[in-house]
């Protein structure tokens, strides 16, 4: 009916919440929510909406953990075991031969030892939806990702008898990276020290006119430098400066992305880098900023955020035990994604972080480094409350978790109870009548 009132979301949320509680579940708002989704989506009758919030509320109460859990212990043991199964190699990416990437127990390992910058590092560039499937527009982007140095457009050559470095541009390099000429001329301009060298016009016309790179005279009597000193007393050491500074010049490009691969994935093209710089690709137009990721998690952290930061260490680590087939329950990668991010930054599980930082002197010691631990904390005075997993078992006595949690007092079955007090009798009355007869005749 026109008149008839669309269901608020929001009111929706709190009738799932009201009959989870009712099961004696709280549900989360973000669970709340997507299950209002999935069931807007299915178009179910009332009473079969209720079924099914039951049934998740039951389920979620089955999912969750007993108190006085050791989940630490459980997590630890979990990813650790499985992380024994694993393999040491680096393999193939995605199919792409042309790039490897650190998989299974050393990538782990650099997740939970918090590398800053990964051993393979490398992104995945996704584009705007209305250019996924056209690939030249996809091949300019990835040109203006990929880093284009001189000797990739141009051939480098010396002349000794001239003391020159000639530096030939090649027309079909120049087509194929999208370069001119005058961008080449522009970036030795920019990068050469002008102070040593001059720049001048080879032989040659059009796109693949030389450039020569020749040694300045300096003026007589003016301040130089000892490069300048050392070039004027060998100039033969010129050809191998201003050879070696030409090869490092960047014309174009993002800094740190060596290579970038194009690949086509169901019905869009995806852009693989080898290298990574999440900052200054998500400023080039065209670039889906949503979709595009790296396996950098520091990167990620300097421009989106620790929250942002966490979610990739679960998606990384899940991903990397995922591909070597191995099952882990996703939250103890959360929990080990929680404990590293929960101070605003990024720490690793080791003893310059996370282990190294523990109240329990015992279990510092028990992680690495014995006994400086036990010696900086024996000229300190620290005093150990023996109350976690470690510093308990290496003692020798029960942990205060599971049934060690509480304390069992038994009482024989004939044994009397407890010996109570009886209640004093509460006081007697004054009498206010008078005395008999015989008993005042006996007073006199």
């Amino acid at each position: 009916m026109p008149d008839e009132k669309k269901p608020v979301p929001g009111d929706a949320v709190k009738r799932i919440q009201e009959i989870a509680r009712k099961e004696g579940v709280h549900l989360p708002p973000l669970v709340a929510e997507e299950l209002r989704t999935k069931l807007h989506n299915l178009k179910l009758s009332p009473g079969e909406a209720q079924r099914i919030v039951r049934e998740v509320a039951r389920r979620y109460r089955r999912a969750e953990v007993d108190a006085h859990e050791s989940v630490g212990i459980l997590a630890a043991q979990s990813i650790g075991e499985p992380g024994t199964q694993m393999t040491l190699r680096t393999f193939h990416y995605a199919g792409v031969a042309e790039m490897n990437v650190t998989l299974g127990l050393p990538r782990l390992i650099e997740l939970v030892d918090a590398r800053r910058v990964p051993s393979t590092p490398m992104m995945t560039v996704h584009v705007d939806r209305k250019l996924r499937a056209d690939r030249d527009a996809v091949q300019n982007i990835a040109l203006q990702i990929e880093v284009t140095t001189v000797p990739d457009v141009a051939s480098i050559g010396t002349v000794v008898e001239d003391l020159t470095v000639v530096i030939t541009p090649i027309a079909a390099r120049l087509s194929e990276r999208g370069i001119r000429r005058a961008e080449l001329l522009a970036a030795l301009g920019e990068n050469l020290d002008l102070r040593l060298f001059e720049i001048g016009d080879g032989p040659g016309g059009g796109e693949t006119r030389a450039i020569e790179i020749h040694l300045k005279e300096s003026a007589p009597g003016a301040s130089k430098t000892k490069k300048e000193e050392m070039v004027e007393e060998m100039p033969f050491k010129k050809l191998l400066i201003a050879s070696e500074e030409a090869k490092a010049i960047r014309i174009k490009g993002v800094t740190g992305i060596r290579r970038a691969l194009i690949r086509k994935e169901k019905d869009e093209y995806v852009i693989y880098t080898e290298g990574s710089n999440l900052e200054s690709v998500l400023e080039i137009p065209g670039v889906d900023p949503v979709r595009t990721t790296t396996n950098s998690v520091f990167e990620i952290y300097r421009v989106y955020g620790v929250e942002a930061a966490r979610a990739a260490l679960i998606h990384e680590a899940n991903r990397t035990l995922a591909e070597q087939g191995l099952g882990v329950d996703i939250r103890h990668l959360m929990l080990v994604a929680d404990v590293m991010t929960n101070e605003g930054d990024i720490r690793a599980i080791g003893r310059h972080g996370i282990s190294g930082k523990k109240t329990s002197v015992l279990a510092r010691a028990a992680f690495e480094i014995t006994a400086a631990h036990l010696l900086r904390a024996a000229i300190t005075g620290e005093v150990d409350e023996l109350k976690g997993v470690a510093e308990n078992i290496i003692v020798g006595q029960p942990i205060t978790l599971g049934t060690g949690a509480v304390n069992l007092v038994y009482k024989p079955l004939g044994s009397p109870g407890p010996s109570i007090p009886a209640p004093p009798p509460p006081p007697k009355a004054e009498s206010t009548a008078l005395p008999p007869a015989d008993a005042a005749a006996e007073e006199a």
